[in-house]
């Protein structure tokens, strides 16, 4: 049941911003991490000679780091309202590089919200994008996610009982 509570989670027009800043040291830790061998993301020699002339974030480094300031910001409680967090649909577009040492602003902005009854928390619509200032986002998203208050009956899931789910094999040979 929505209660005066829920209204809280999120409000059309909301931001989310945060400025982050990547060393060549954290672009080629994240692409380690994340499996991406792609030397433009830690051969400096090779990035220099390249299309864009220097070392470049992976995209799924922006796209994670997206991804975390919006978890961070609606799992938050400092307003008197403990709230869960599920990311339902993210989409991004990368339309230009984001390079090492550039302070990054990533934003969010709650472009609508819909209470479901079927999952009993509100189904929030996000625009966000990623880039230095002054300048053309370098990446463009879009997302979905389900915000519910902490501790409510439901548990935080859209899985069911008996759903199945994929199972990760490793076919490697050692």
């Amino acid at each position: 049941m929505k209660t005066a509570a829920h209204e809280r989670l999120a409000g059309v027009g909301e931001k989310v911003t945060k400025t982050v800043r990547f060393s060549r040291h954290d672009i080629a830790n994240f692409a380690r991490m994340s499996l991406d061998d792609n030397p433009l993301h830690r051969d400096v020699q090779l990035a220099q000679r390249a299309r864009f002339g220097e070392i470049i974030a992976s995209g799924q480094q922006s796209a994670a780091v997206l991804m975390g300031v919006l978890a961070t910001h609606f799992t938050r409680c400092d307003d008197g309202v403990a709230r869960q967090m599920l990311c339902l649909n993210m989409n991004f577009a990368f339309k230009r590089p984001l390079f090492a040492d550039q302070d990054i602003q990533l934003e969010w902005t709650v472009a609508g919200v819909e209470w479901s009854t079927k999952l009993q928390g509100i189904v929030a619509h996000l625009d966000g994008r990623a880039g230095v200032e002054h300048a053309s986002p370098a990446v463009v998203a879009r997302g979905t996610i389900l915000l519910t208050l902490a501790g409510a009956e439901e548990p935080l899931s859209v899985a069911h009982p008996g759903d199945r789910l994929p199972v990760e094999r490793d076919h490697s040979i050692a």
